[in-house]
């Protein structure tokens, strides 16, 4: 791990270019803590489930009476085939596609989860330190209560990833590719069919693959999505201006999460972007940048890092 000495800075963003979700901007102080200086990877996942016999949500028979929760009240239940474990993966089309409609390029996919990535078939051999993906919230979380650590609130991930670059549009100043050189793992090409991975990799890539940040952390930036313990609402920011709050301790997020595109279902804040976000869609490869994910949802490009408290 490494120590971050708290400080105060700029959480969100207030450019015109920026979404809604990332502004108004306020001013934060975060009090220090130690961060992984890498994503949790399939060695050290295996570790915690080696010990623990830990079976993550990708592997459980779907929860049909938590489900529903997340749905439309009378929404029918599906045939059982339907609720067999798996997860969501990238399955990429041979063609253009609209981009408007993420089922062109996701499938829900029985048999997905972390020691099967693509599903059954592949597999995690000699892939010890890449990062572990197809982790839900909850698996996330239990992993860090085991290690004897937590998950980062988004105030504490933004902070390490900006690492002093406040004012700066990427992690490492404001030109995404600085002399050509690739700071992070995205999507290059025409999303999502034609992937030239001109960064050097397709999909994943092992950690440390990438120049470290400033605060010496490692694809902080790209290759997956990471977890954070707040909740998911698009007015976080603008509420904490409503409170009056010019400017807000470690902050922790709202006490709740909505979002009016899924308003049933319960998400927390991910944060980071990962090898799938282009500059064709979801730039989010921005310290700022901040989406929303369900906490019973494992992805393929979904994974975490951990922090701890001094």
């Amino acid at each position: 791990m490494v120590w971050i000495e708290g400080g105060k800075f700029t959480l969100g963003d207030n450019d015109p270019a920026a979404l809604q979700i990332e502004s108004p901007a306020i001013e934060a102080t975060i009090d220090g803590f130690y961060i992984d200086e890498t994503e949790v990877t399939n060695a050290q996942f295996k570790k915690f489930v080696d010990a623990t016999k830990y079976i993550t949500v990708a592997e459980r028979p779907v929860d049909w009476e938590f489900l529903k929760t997340q749905l439309p009240p009378g929404t029918p239940k599906p045939d059982d085939a339907d609720l067999e474990p798996g997860s969501l993966v990238f399955t990429p089309p041979n063609h253009a596609v609209t981009l408007e409609d993420y089922s062109r390029w996701w499938s829900w996919t029985k048999g997905a989860n972390w020691k099967h990535p693509q599903g059954p078939g592949s597999d995690i051999k000699e892939k010890d330190n890449y990062p572990v993906v197809h982790v839900a919230y909850e698996d996330a979380e239990a992993y860090a209560k085991w290690a004897g650590k937590r998950l980062p609130t988004e105030a504490e991930w933004e902070y390490a990833a900006q690492a002093g670059n406040n004012n700066s549009k990427f992690a490492w100043g404001n030109e995404l590719n600085p002399q050509g050189k690739y700071m992070a793992n995205f999507f290059q090409g025409e999303f999502p069919y034609k992937n030239t991975h001109e960064d050097g990799y397709e999909r994943l890539a092992p950690v440390k693959s990438f120049p470290p940040n400033k605060f010496r952390l490692y694809e902080v930036i790209g290759n997956v999505w990471e977890w954070t313990t707040d909740y998911y609402r698009p007015d976080t920011y603008a509420k904490y201006k409503t409170d009056g709050m010019r400017e807000c301790h470690s902050p922790k997020g709202p006490k709740d999460s909505y979002d009016p595109n899924d308003p049933y279902g319960t998400k927390r804040v991910i944060k980071g972007g990962s090898f799938l976000c282009s500059e064709q869609y979801c730039s989010n490869y921005r310290p700022n940048a901040r989406m929303a994910t369900s906490i019973d949802s494992g992805q393929e490009h979904l994974g975490f890092r951990c922090v701890k408290d001094k």
